[in-house]
């Protein structure tokens, strides 16, 4: 289908507003995006004389590279940039081991000629390498580099099959995956060697990426990563380019499956990433994947399969690590959604502060009643100094209900100390913290919620929440963005993907919003609840990070969608005692979080800035600072 037929495809089944905000989003990401990544890389490229620093570094203890690439009638030209890129790595120490399926032949058998001896047919059965198109060039570059090893193979084996074959030649400590058309950047192993000689525990390594076009003529794209994120990794293949591991790990579990050929990748880090001790990410560049017109760089339609078999990889995955669930593909080819079957229907305790606006509450209540279908709950509504007639009116209607209670608050109004309170009266052995401004969108959004919060490894999920105009309020926090902490993707229109698909991925974040928060009771309790002396501001992200620290995932469910009706309860902080409070708050979160705040949140990336949580490239220099409101 060409772009034309694409775009009226999408006009009819979605609308002009959503159509025009695609084409809006498209621009930015192929135009406006292109031209800003071609300065960043003027501005942080490895410079010549780096290069040369490194190429005269001399490691105590260097490691061994196998750099394993499959062929299958590699264009001459991808081909020589793809090898010429491995022979211009910084760091010497290297294998490339190539498996080529090439050639047609009948019986199966494959012939190994290390460092370029011998080894043609003798018409015995064995196949004649020059039988293989991309023989003469092989033989060429094997000639001139005694480290470049290449495997015959005597018909086309797959992807996988091949893979394998030439992770069999593999002698290196590590072995790097690397697809025939695609470009290594010439600091791309040295990177790997220095981050294995500063943290010799390392399994395994990835990188950013980027993309190339067909031709090599313009890089674009970049792919700026998160640290190790498994939700995120159960979404969407994220990881992808540069996939680097010990050989134990290939000996100890086995190379590519080709039942889950065009996704064997996303199969195979799963499975590393399930055994591997420490996992690294190095936030650069080092990894140039070509959008040819065949790959699902270019076109995700093309190959469909693979994006099929990337669900069965994500399904296989959840069984070896004993989670009852199973992934889909879903909205867009590349991501993945995952329904859970857990047995268990524990009592879920609704927790929601309110003040007068009894409209606000009332179709929160009834967006949850009526929609959800999930229904093992309790109402525990926390009155704090109402003054409306109506509003009482309509707490006498809901004690008549035998899932909900009306307790009262009487202090001022603190927020921390509102929730706190109302847990106390919590049955449930899960808390759901939600704002009365807030209305469900998704019947599925409370049991997605839930499903996620049930696993053992996590302690809060939070939800997508967009402004009534259908643009995103909150999809995730992002530490130090802005400041303290940023919402992720504010503004952005619903069913847009956003930066790497993370709009509409599910993933593990250091923080999500209190306005609509899953969290285990035990959780809640072990951690002391809310600390109250965040009385408005930022006590929903400190409590995230002490559950982080605790040891617990905290999970943004890209499916619980709700809509927020933001600061309709409280007002804004725009009087002078407000502003003062505010930047008390700011003060001790700053205090308490100054390393972090510092560091930069691991699931971010150094390259973006943190102007805003937006996902634009960073400029220049940006170091964090305290920020001060102007009164």
């Amino acid at each position: 289908m060409n772009l034309v037929s694409k775009t009226f495809h999408y006009l009819r089944e979605n609308g002009i507003r959503d159509t025009g905000r695609k084409i809006s989003n498209w621009y930015q990401v192929h135009f406006t995006a292109e031209n800003d990544y071609k300065a960043f890389r003027r501005r942080n490229g490895t410079s010549p004389q780096e290069l040369r620093r490194q190429r005269e570094r001399r490691f105590e203890n260097p490691v061994t590279f196998s750099i394993v690439v499959p062929l299958y009638r590699t264009p001459e030209k991808f081909l020589r940039e793809l090898m010429d890129s491995v022979e211009k790595q910084t760091y010497p120490h290297w294998e490339l081991c190539l498996a080529d399926g090439s050639a047609a032949g009948n019986n199966g058998n494959v012939e190994e000629r290390p460092e370029g001896k011998g080894g043609h047919g003798d018409g015995t059965g064995q196949m004649d390498p020059a039988v293989s198109p991309l023989h003469d060039v092989l033989e060429e570059y094997i000639r001139k580099d005694s480290r470049i090893r290449v495997r015959y193979l005597e018909k086309n084996e797959g992807i996988s099959g091949n893979t394998n074959a030439a992770l069999e030649m593999a002698s290196g400590d590590f072995v790097v995956l690397c697809d025939h058309d695609d470009i290594l950047a010439p600091d791309a192993l040295y990177e790997c060697a220095d981050a294995i000689d500063r943290n010799p525990n390392i399994d395994v390594l990835y990188s950013d990426e980027d993309k190339i076009s067909y031709g090599g003529e313009r890089y674009l794209e970049p792919n700026f990563k998160p640290d190790f994120n498994p939700d995120l990794l159960c979404s969407t293949n994220y990881i992808c380019h540069i996939f680097v591991f010990r050989r134990w790990l290939y000996e100890q579990c086995g190379g590519f499956l080709s039942e889950y050929d065009g996704a064997q990748d996303q199969d195979l880090i799963l499975r590393y990433t399930e055994k591997a001790g420490r996992i690294y990410h190095i936030p650069k560049v080092l990894y140039h994947w070509r959008k040819s017109p065949d790959s699902t760089a270019a076109d995700p339609e093309h190959k469909r399969y693979a994006f099929e078999n990337g669900a069965r990889a994500v399904t296989a995955h959840y069984q070896r690590i004993g989670v009852p669930a199973k992934a889909s593909i879903g909205e867009v080819l590349g991501v993945y959604r995952t329904v859970y079957s857990w047995n268990e229907h524990p009592l879920v305790s609704v927790i929601v502060p309110n003040k007068d606006h009894v409209e606000d509450l009332r179709r929160c209540i009834e967006s949850v009643e009526g929609k959800s279908v999930y229904r093992n709950l309790e109402w525990i509504i926390v009155e704090n100094n109402s003054t409306e007639e109506k509003t009482f009116s309509y707490y006498e209607e809901l004690k008549r209900k035998e899932n909900t209670r009306v307790v009262v608050w009487n202090g001022p109004f603190n927020f921390s100390a509102i929730n706190n309170f109302g847990a106390q009266f919590a049955r449930g052995t899960y808390l759901w913290l939600l704002n009365n401004d807030t209305q469900m969108i998704r019947p599925e959004s409370m049991k997605d919620m839930l499903d996620i919060c049930m696993r053992s490894d996590v302690g809060i999920v939070g939800a997508k929440l967009y402004y009534p105009d259908d643009t995103i309020q909150h999809a995730g926090v992002i530490i130090g963005a802005g400041g303290i902490a940023g919402h992720m993707f504010t503004g952005l229109g619903r069913g847009l993907a956003g930066y790497g698909l993370r709009a509409i991925c599910t993933q593990d974040l250091n923080a999500v919003t209190a306005a609509c928060m899953m969290v285990k009771k035990e959780v809640f309790d072990k951690v002391g609840g809310l600390d109250e002396k965040f009385e408005v501001a930022f006590n929903d992200i400190d409590f995230c990070l002490r559950v982080r620290k605790e040891g617990y995932l905290v999970v943004y469910d890209a499916c619980a969608e709700f809509y927020h009706y933001e600061s309709k309860s409280r007002g804004l902080d725009d009087t002078g005692e407000k502003l003062k409070r505010f930047q008390s708050e700011i003060n001790r979160f700053a205090k308490r979080w100054k390393d972090l705040l510092i560091q930069g949140d691991p699931y971010y990336n150094p390259n973006l800035s943190i102007r805003q949580a937006d996902f634009r490239l960073r400029v220049g220099e940006e170091k964090w600072e305290l920020p001060v409101l102007q009164h």
